[in-house]
């Protein structure tokens, strides 16, 4: 691969099922085990062939401007565009949204996910597309790809009603060349291939492979949900629990009780805290006279004199005597006292 390849992000979606947190922020900006799941997505890339020529696309839309201002705070590195999309009208709308840089090698990737891969085969990749799987044991709930006698992609199958084909697919694509998927995309809609009323990327993708295309399946052995509150808190646990654990650090100040795995920001204030396990806790919060459990703290969050589990707390919010689970979202206060 020696052509820059360029990285589309759809981001534009409203994040509905993660509110009250994606009211005031993107989805892809929400927190689990002390970074945003755009931060843990962006990790991955650095495996990526020539990472450091390599060019992202994101499309926005509501809240955008604070995935520019993420970009442009934490990964000046990375040369971005952002392009906007103002009708959700499904996946391959919004990834021909980057039509003027869909020219050679390209990646698409949906961040509502976080998957652990080694993206450095793509050097030497002779198929013209790769989609990546997950080995499931029920694939009913998802979409699947059906595989033929020699190992390529065969078609895109979504929900299906048997058990044949359990492999999801996890929501990562490579294309040898961007131009032929915009050009099946382009085909797409101006046939009106729909699927329950949106323009979905696997009709796309079933129009190329009638056409010939040689996709194969990548499998992935971590595929983590970000989508829902509860999600969130198993994916920030599972992060914890790989290489995100900081506890040895919060074990050593004093009046704080610690159980593996957290994540504490150097600059949060714990007193009289019982923290963890599953607990991140951000930049400049406060935790008094508490105990947290599975509970994501957002940057500048506090909590006092609460006994709280498998909570996510937004931005400046504020917690005072509660016990039990909230979610709570940015600059919002809930009191129980």
């Amino acid at each position: 691969m020696t052509d820059t390849l360029k990285i589309v992000i759809p981001t534009a979606g409203f994040g509905s099922r993660l509110r009250p947190h994606t009211w005031s922020r993107p989805k892809p900006l929400v927190s689990a085990a002390g970074t945003t799941v755009l931060g843990h997505v962006l990790k991955t890339l650095e495996s990526v062939p020539q990472a450091d020529k390599v060019e992202i696309v994101f499309i926005v839309g509501y809240l955008g401007d604070q995935i520019r201002q993420y970009m442009h705070d934490n990964h000046p590195e990375i040369k971005v565009h952002f392009v906007v999309q103002d009708e959700m009208l499904g996946q391959s709308h919004a990834v021909a949204m980057a039509r003027e840089h869909m020219q050679g090698p390209m990646l698409i990737m949906f961040v509502d996910t976080v998957v652990e891969t080694d993206f450095s085969f793509l050097a030497d990749e002779e198929a013209d597309a790769v989609i990546w799987v997950k080995e499931v044991e029920d694939p009913r709930r998802f979409g699947v790809v059906d595989v033929n006698e020699d190992g390529l992609v065969r078609g895109l199958i979504e929900k299906p009603d048997s058990m044949d084909n359990n492999l999801a697919i996890v929501g990562i694509y490579y294309f040898k060349r961007g131009e032929d998927l915009l050009a099946a995309i382009e085909r797409q809609i101006k046939e009106d291939i729909q699927t329950k009323n949106e323009y979905f990327l696997a009709d796309a993708i079933d129009l190329m492979l009638k056409d010939g295309l040689r996709m194969r399946p990548q499998p992935v052995d971590v595929w983590l949900d970000a989508g829902l509150p509860e999600t969130v808190l198993e994916t920030n646990r599972f992060l914890l629990e790989h290489n995100r654990d900081n506890s040895a650090e919060v074990a050593k100040r004093e009046g704080v009780q610690v159980t593996a795995p957290v994540y504490v920001h150097p600059s949060a204030v714990l007193e009289d805290a019982q923290i963890g396990p599953g607990v991140s806790i951000g930049r400049d919060c406060v935790v008094r006279g508490s105990r947290l459990t599975d509970c994501v703290m957002e940057a500048g969050a506090e909590v006092h004199n609460s006994d709280l589990h498998d909570s996510m707390i937004g931005e400046r919010a504020i917690v005072r005597g509660v016990k039990g689970s909230v979610n709570v979202g940015d600059d919002s206060q809930v009191s129980g006292e």
